[in-house]
């Protein structure tokens, strides 16, 4: 795949908001669930210690955006008189953190820059800046030797293509320093053909790391590039020809092999980038069909899918049947049935008979470009172990550097050591004094649990997330729609007070099809299958937790719960027995309330999934307990949760109450929430970790959600807590691996046993182990 293509600059606008009365994670749920709908808005970054918004977006006007913050009572107010851009550069040969530390050393004290976030698995580094800063940008990118490329906010998704290695002065560069080492050993010392073979090993194989570390050390960064300059000058000034000519072939070969092994990690993400063919069978306007671009397809165009084909876009089947293998993106392992109004998705693959979609998101912005950019942000977020690694690193190598300056002087003035052997040592300690192989493990061990979670179907918002999964001592969960399959059936229907069945029908049915919930709709079902005729109703209002109001011929009415009967004072004591009797069956009843009195009630019941059984006893053989969290009454919270095996049971529950659970479980431990509605946002957003259910093609839940299940299997929940413990683990062994190599060499150093190549091999080493290691993640 070519790398993005150069061209006029596109950024995206970020204006930063504060809001006084945004204090918790409540309000900022509010926040994204409204600013979601602006169209025009691309990302929201919150700080809620400071009360600071930052919307990106991409509109002429902000006014859309202080409308809808005003609609929900948050007062905002512009923090920036100019607008900050933020934009995408590519840059080829940003592969490390050393050059990590290069870029930001120069660029965070410049004028007009006020972020810099890099990905060094995707060689892309965004800047946010002022509007006239972007060439001040890359006329110091380019002092550093670094070509920077802008690309557009939809290219920023495109994984980059492995550089290509020239291995010929390599070649000859490892040919000449074994050479040299030959003929110093036949000679018993050095030759002027040992000084001459030595330094065309340098120059060939070595020009480029003394070109990196004269800008280093020009820019006062001791990165790796300038450590080893002064190492192999050093080894030639005191005589070590032959050593300071291999010292520089294995750095070199190292660092190719270290930039050879962090592209496998890139093409975790190239992977998901192919899912989705570039091309499409479009009908034209004259009715023809015709193949064209993907990325140049509009929505609502008519698309025709064959058998065997992958689909390039998302869309909504208009004709035909077929079966689709949705794996790519939910992690499904069984094909799934789509028919006229099934939703079908960018990536998946038809199985069998052929169909027309009408599309319904642009190439860039379908769900699969949606998961590959939510994978790329969490990626490029700083998990807390690479927080601290990055701490450790940024002291590490000049304290090395101050002790190596030491040991080259101290001895000699002090004990009247001979110069040369400490000095040696010194420059053994520089070459060992670059922490390469510790930085590098995170960055490579996050990238891959998170692709491998998206291969499950499971996209994690951030490292932080991912390392935060295996503290999960509380697991929270919605009953309806997580547990059970969301789509309850009528099974009662009991007339109360000497009403009249047909009216009674006729009233509940009229406010319940006004609704969305499923227990409301499956109170409309069963009244539309019998024929029931449908009422106009006036002043509908939904009651959150409670159920439905309206009024029909002027009569208000209400359907609901039991909640609801006993907040409107209709309860009686034969009235609540039989209540007590259809939730102890586990059935969830909903009342029709009208002149101060109830007129039936209907029994509604939703089955469990096969899947939420071996999910909670997966979750409690990983030492997670659970909790169900509901709106039902708490008879069928506990038949439920008897059935599924759950912990805890808790009904009646408001959104606000749900909220308030999760908090006190907060206190105990790390806590996750899992659920797939609007009433879950305040405890999805109240967790540590918030899991969104059945998120595939839902904007919301894959922009707002810390973890989404692309589907409605819980049984990812227990797969994403393994998934955390594996990388946590990974992450460990490699801080011991990278930590205990360097030790054990600086105890060689001082006792004399340790050589510069081998310090230069056992860095290459341990680059290689800890990359290879969290690799490894890859296969889960």
């Amino acid at each position: 795949m070519a790398p993005p293509k150069a061209h006029t600059p596109v950024s995206t606008a970020a204006t930063v908001y504060r809001i006084e009365n945004m204090d918790c994670p409540t309000e900022e749920a509010l926040i994204r669930s409204k600013l979601a709908s602006v169209p025009g808005v691309e990302r929201l970054e919150f700080n809620l210690v400071q009360r600071l918004l930052t919307v990106h977006h991409a509109l002429p006007s902000l006014s859309p955006v202080e409308q809808a913050l005003s609609a929900i009572g948050m007062r905002a107010v512009p923090m920036e008189a100019a607008t900050v851009r933020s934009t995408t550069l590519a840059i080829a040969k940003m592969d490390c953190p050393t050059e990590e530390a290069l870029i930001r050393a120069k660029l965070a004290t410049m004028a007009g820059v006020s972020n810099l976030d890099f990905n060094l698995v995707q060689r892309t580094l965004q800047v946010r800046h002022a509007p006239d800063a972007l060439p001040q940008v890359l006329a110091a990118l380019r002092t550093l030797d670094f070509e920077a490329r802008v690309v557009e906010e939809a290219a920023t998704t495109v994984a980059p293509a492995p550089i290509r290695t020239n291995w010929w002065p390599l070649a000859i560069s490892a040919l000449a320093a074994m050479a040299a080492e030959t003929i110093y050993w036949l000679n018993n010392g050095n030759h002027w053909s040992v000084v001459v073979l030595a330094l065309v090993a340098i120059l060939t194989g070595g020009l480029p790391t003394y070109k990196k570390g004269w800008i280093a050390l020009r820019n006062r960064n001791l990165n790796m590039n300038a450590l080893m300059s002064i190492a192999v000058t050093g080894a030639m000034l005191i005589g070590h020809w032959p050593e300071a000519a291999m010292v520089m072939v294995l750095f070199a070969l190292a660092e190719v092999i270290e930039a050879k092994s962090l592209d496998r990690a890139r093409n975790a993400i190239r992977g998901l980038l192919d899912l989705a063919p570039e091309r499409a069978t479009v009908q034209q306007a004259d009715g023809t069909w015709q193949e064209m671009e993907a990325k140049h397809v509009m929505i609502g165009s008519r698309v025709r899918v064959k058998p065997g084909e992958r689909l390039a876009l998302d869309g909504e089947v208009l004709e035909g049947r077929s079966t689709v293998n949705q794996a790519p993106i939910t992690g499904e392992s069984l094909p799934v049935e789509k028919a006229a109004g099934d939703p079908v998705f960018a990536g998946t693959i038809n199985e069998s008979g052929s169909f027309e979609f009408h599309v319904t998101a642009t190439a860039s912005n379908s769900t699969l470009a949606r998961i590959i950019h939510a994978v790329e942000a969490a990626q490029g977020s700083r998990a807390p172990t690479q927080r601290f690694v990055d701490q450790f690193a940024r002291w590490y190598t000049p304290a090395v550097f101050a002790v190596a300056l030491a040991v080259a002087i101290v001895p000699p003035l002090v004990v009247g050591g001979p110069w040369l052997d400490w000095v040696y040592k010194a420059l053994v300690l520089l070459v060992i004094a670059c922490p390469c192989a510790l930085v590098i493990s995170t960055p490579v061990s996050i990238v891959s649990g998170l692709a491998a979670a998206a291969r499950h179907g499971i996209l994690i918002k951030g490292g932080v997330y991912l390392e935060g999964g295996r503290k999960l001592q509380w697991l929270a969960l919605d009953k309806t729609g997580t547990l059970t399959h969301g789509k309850p059936v009528q099974t009662d229907f009991l007339t109360w007070n000497e009403a009249v069945p047909t009216a009674a029908r006729e009233w509940a049915a009229s406010l319940a099809a006004r609704s969305d919930h499923p227990v409301s709709k499956a109170v409309a079902l069963a009244a539309q299958a019998d024929g029931v005729v449908l009422q106009a109703v006036s002043d509908f209002a939904a009651l959150p937790g409670r159920g439905v109001r309206g009024q029909i011929d002027g009569v208000a009415y209400h359907l609901g719960n039991r909640r609801l009967m006993e907040e409107l004072g209709v309860s009686s004591p034969e009235l609540e027995r039989r209540l007590s009797m259809l939730e102890a069956e586990g059935k969830t009843v909903v009342m029709l309330i009208g002149d101060s009195r109830v007129h039936a009630l209907f029994a509604v019941a939703d089955t469990v999934k096969d899947s939420s059984r071996q999910a909670i006893a997966e979750l409690h053989a990983l030492g997670v307990k659970t909790l169900m969290l509901t709106g039902d009454n708490p008879h069928t919270a506990q038949a439920i949760a008897a059935q599924v095996g759950i912990d805890r049971a808790q009904g009646n529950l408001l959104p606000e109450d749900k909220q308030r659970e999760v908090k006190q479980l907060a206190r105990a431990g790390t806590v996750g929430m899992v659920g797939d509605g609007i009433n879950d946002a305040p405890a999805l957003a109240q967790a540590d970790i918030g899991f969104a259910m059945g998120a595939a093609g839902t904007d919301t839940a894959i922009e707002t959600a810390d973890v989404a299940l692309m589907d409605d299997d819980l049984r990812k929940v227990p797969t994403f807590v393994r998934l955390s413990r594996a990388t946590a683990s990974v992450l460990m062994q490699n801080i011991v691996l990278a930590l205990g190599i360097k030790a054990i060499f600086l105890v060689l150093t001082f006792t004399g046993q340790a050589t510069m190549w081998m310090a230069v091999f056992a860095d290459m080493g341990a680059s290689l182990l800890v990359v290879f290691n969290g690799l490894r993640l890859l296969r889960q």
